[in-house]
């Protein structure tokens, strides 16, 4: 335990507990998804009726509010559980920038799908797919495609991207089905970043090895 202390992973889920829960049931209540939620509109320049945070910074503070104890437990499940794994090959610093890129890159997304979209984008999936995208990375074994290393491990992030993407479009007009909305761009935007920088930030780190 004490050693799981010592790691970012654990106190950004702690940090993020702590703000989901305070949010949740304190004074912001109802509010915090349009106080600290990302609103594609506002990024596109409409004007917002609430008082908000700098849309700069609705990115990240997007991530440490949630709409309930199922969507916090489920997130905070993904992001110990595979950033503790990611964290011990890449780095305290790497998980770091990894998952405040992850989820820039997933708001990012989010807004190309719907720049006009007033709903608040609320929960951390976004930056925390960036860290399952690197996961998948780290410990998948590419095929044995051809006998050009590079070229395996490009359809190998090819293979996983495109199996996140059908993956995240079903699961998300499932919800859809059920009257639920999951950002479904944030998602596959922010796996592939962790896909994208899960190599450079490896070799980054052990770069005098």
């Amino acid at each position: 335990m004490a050693g799981i202390t010592r790691t970012a992973t654990f106190w950004i889920a702690v940090l993020t507990a702590l703000v989901s829960i305070f949010t949740g049931l304190g004074t912001l209540g109802v509010h915090a998804p349009l106080t600290l939620g990302f609103v594609p509109a506002r990024v596109t320049g409409l004007g917002f009726p609430f008082t908000s945070v700098p849309v700069f910074l609705t990115p990240l503070t997007a991530t440490l509010v949630h709409g309930g104890a199922l969507h916090l437990g489920f997130n905070l499940l993904m992001l110990v559980w595979c950033g503790l794994a990611v964290e011990r090959v890449l780095g305290r610093g790497a998980l770091i920038f990894l998952y405040v890129v992850g989820a820039y890159v997933a708001m990012a997304a989010q807004w190309a799908s719907d720049p006009n979209g007033v709903g608040p984008v609320i929960g951390a999936s976004g930056a925390i797919s960036g860290l399952i995208g690197a996961y998948a990375l780290s410990f998948g074994r590419p095929r044995l495609v051809s006998k050009n290393i590079k070229l395996n491990r490009w359809i190998h992030i090819a293979w996983l991207a495109a199996a996140w993407s059908v993956l995240q479009v079903i699961v998300g007009w499932s919800a859809g089905q059920q009257g639920m909305l999951l950002a479904t761009p944030a998602h596959i935007g922010g796996f592939l970043a962790g896909l994208l920088l899960q190599r450079p930030l490896l070799l980054w780190r052990y770069r005098r090895a």
